[in-house]
């Protein structure tokens, strides 16, 4: 990981994240020339400057700016060897009832943002998509698949030296506005019960730790024009509010809607090339020297298209770890 890093600058967008957060801190000690944090939040970036982490580091730089804002990033993209994008509407109630919005920030943004790595000749970028962007039923989801498609197809612009890739993962153990998060903040205030949308409800998840040790390396073997997506541990709502052990009682309040049953990080009706490796799954664009170097890549072997859905309980060999990480985030 320390080549990846060493003496480049990194753009983080929604770098004032809890992703953003976790992405400095492992990539700091490996010696990085700049970190640029962009986010529109401003309170957000002042804590981040301020707290006891962040403030002693002086590659740090932080932008306030809006990915609606092709200026603006024109600007903070300029000399930057790298981008991660983590920026975007994420709830997907709020994003059903502001539409408009969702487009704004997930798909004009993403335009935003090829424009600018290309106007300034970034090496790579690597988009933080969601399973909520297979067959999708909400408007989160069909902007992360629109933003996707955009970043993919922008490998195919002649005058491009950059390099586009997606990462496409689950829930995020931990994170800001999470299950977790949202069910400390109920107890917190007294809350007698917790709400459960539906006990046979089923989501992929995956650690903090995992997310960014998984991002460093998709930045490591990246070519432009894949998708990126872990193995990851699947288990039902029910089963994962049971291991953080509130020992509150549980009310079903239904599917709220743009919700799904389960989630997939895979479709068989996507009919793109899809290797395989010990670790994840890469589906790649119909690029005929990307499509060979994964085929001679002594790691990745490819595989016919199948759903991978988080219904049937896949990665069970880590739920122990996964247990224990589930366990320490729920301390209150």
């Amino acid at each position: 990981m320390n080549t990846n890093f060493k003496n480049k600058t990194i753009l983080i967008t929604g770098g004032t994240g809890s992703f953003g957060r976790s992405f400095v801190e492992r990539i700091i000690k490996f010696g990085p020339k700049k970190i640029i944090i962009f986010s529109r939040d401003e309170q957000k970036h002042n804590e981040m400057m301020i707290s006891e982490e962040f403030k002693n580091i002086k590659q740090m730089r932080y932008f306030i700016g809006d990915i609606r804002d092709l200026n603006r990033l024109i600007l903070a993209t300029k000399n930057v060897d790298i981008i991660i994008h983590a920026a975007a509407m994420k709830h997907v109630h709020l994003c059903e009832y502001n539409p408009i919005e969702c487009v704004n920030t997930n798909i004009i943004g993403a335009k935003n943002l090829v424009e600018a790595s290309i106007s300034n000749n970034v090496k790579k970028l690597i988009a933080i998509s969601t399973d909520k962007a297979v067959n999708p039923i909400n408007i989160y989801g069909a902007s992360k698949l629109t933003s996707d498609k955009i970043f993919l197809s922008s490998n195919n612009l002649s005058a491009s030296k950059t390099k586009f890739s997606v990462t496409r993962y689950g829930n995020v153990i931990g994170s800001k506005g999470s299950i977790i998060d949202i069910y400390k903040n109920m107890i917190k205030n007294g809350s007698k019960f917790l709400p459960l949308t539906d006990p046979k409800m089923t989501r992929f998840f995956i650690s903090m730790d995992e997310c960014v040790s998984f991002i460093s390396n998709c930045l490591k073997i990246m070519r432009g024009g894949e998708i990126f997506i872990p193995k990851s541990t699947s288990m039902s709502l029910k089963e994962f509010i049971n291991y953080l052990n509130y020992k509150k009682p549980l009310k079903t309040i239904g599917i709220r809607s743009g919700e799904k049953l389960h989630e997939n990080l895979i479709s068989k009706l996507d009919n793109t090339p899809i290797f395989e490796s010990k670790k994840m799954y890469i589906q790649c664009i119909n690029d005929k020297l990307l499509l060979n170097f994964y085929k001679k890549h002594k790691d990745f072997k490819k595989i016919d298209p199948f759903d991978y859905v988080s219904s049937n309980k896949n990665g069970q060999k880590n739920i122990t770890s996964l247990k224990k990480i589930i366990s320490k985030s729920a301390k209150l």
